[in-house]
């Protein structure tokens, strides 16, 4: 029987029951990955972050309830929360290695700020297939590993209400993200849903950003914006475009420590 340390944090949030909650497992070397999977499916949440001391930071890795993920923005955000606040690091940054490379959180005054590659897209010309699956009216449709919707207000986008059996029909994607141009002081928002990897919709997404940050930057000129996720939870997420890479900052909070016996 092992024990294995267990922290629940809600990300992009600063109070609990915000944002996207990821379960974080600090571990000394790895377990079975059948292990991991099971204390994934187990903790039922969008991901469960596991890592290990490597070099001078930690090799991340990162659960759905049925499958390893290549990238999760709010679950890299929690572990940099764990490794600070829960595990003492005393440096400002912590550098992760991951299967989308080298990744950095930098604990700053406004949060944790996450340091992640671009993603590339490509234009799909024909939008009927997703227009029917949303039953929407859809600008322009981006592919990347995800599917991108660009719909034309921020309150279609918060409307919507999803009929997951229709999302699941796409196969050649890891699922759908809906977008549109934000008001006021938001200037996107977005939701997600990707049944594919067993999450329905998921509260605040990171990992999208490492899109649409670059195509809202061009759309908009800017390089700094304000996002918002607007799933039921929701989330806000400070977003900045540095060429090849993203910076995201967010917040975290600690809801529930515990033991896994396994």
């Amino acid at each position: 029987m092992t024990d294995i340390d267990l922290y629940q944090i809600d990300a992009f949030t600063d109070t609990v029951f915000g944002g996207n909650p990821a379960a974080v497992c600090p571990l000394s070397t790895w377990l079975p990955d059948e292990i991991l999977k099971s204390i994934a499916a187990e903790n039922n949440l969008s991901e469960t972050a596991f890592f290990v001391p490597e070099g001078k930071g930690f090799h991340l890795r990162w659960f759905t309830p049925t499958t390893e993920i290549d990238l999760c923005g709010h679950a890299t955000l929690a572990s940099a929360y764990c490794i600070f606040e829960n595990l003492g690091f005393e440096q400002d940054t912590v550098y992760f290695s991951s299967r989308s490379g080298e990744l950095s959180v930098k604990k700053t005054s406004a949060g944790y700020t996450l340091n992640f590659p671009t993603w590339d897209y490509t234009v799909q010309q024909d939008v009927s297939n997703i227009e029917d699956i949303l039953g929407l009216k859809v600008q322009t449709v981006l592919k990347s590993t995800k599917t991108f919707a660009i719909l034309d207000s921020p309150n279609a986008v918060q409307n919507y209400k999803p009929d997951i059996t229709k999302i699941k029909t796409l196969t050649d994607t890891f699922g759908l993200v809906i977008t549109a141009r934000g008001t006021g002081d938001t200037d996107f928002v977005s939701r997600l849903f990707a049944p594919q990897i067993g999450i329905d919709e998921d509260p605040v997404t990171g990992a999208i950003h490492c899109l649409l940050i670059p195509y809202w930057g061009k759309v908009l000129g800017k390089t700094t914006m304000h996002a918002k996720q607007l799933s039921a939870r929701g989330g806000d997420l400070l977003c900045t475009l540095k060429d090849d890479r993203v910076e995201i900052t967010g917040k975290a909070v600690l809801y529930m420590q515990g033991k896994i016996h396994v």
